[in-house]
């Protein structure tokens, strides 16, 4: 019994170190300004937008995945949750970044 249950933790561990790489390269995908679809005179100040929109961002960021964390500590959320409710919060948060992006970027 407890040789299975440690195998099954390990298969939800190799598990989600799979899927957090997966998780990693999308972030790092989504860090990339999604300038591409401005015109080429456009990109470069597109660019500096979205990094100062990554900027002020990045103290929300950052306690969200305190929290999350301090919540799987105390045994609130287990991995596979912690997980999904990460991927939840970056793809909501890249879509309200892209959406503040397309606003200013029709301002100028």
């Amino acid at each position: 019994m407890l040789v299975e249950r440690r195998m099954n933790q390990s298969c939800w561990s190799f598990a989600t170190l799979i899927i957090s790489l997966t998780v990693s390269t999308s972030i790092a995908l989504a860090a990339d300004p999604p300038c591409d679809k401005y015109p080429p005179a456009k990109q470069s100040r597109c660019a500096e937008i979205w990094k100062e929109f990554n900027k002020e961002d990045g103290p929300v960021i950052a306690q969200f995945g305190l929290d999350q964390q301090k919540r799987r500590d105390e045994g609130k959320i287990n991995a596979q949750q912690h997980l999904a409710e990460n991927m939840i919060f970056i793809k909501q948060s890249t879509e309200k970044r892209i959406e503040r992006l397309k606003e200013r970027m029709a301002k100028e």
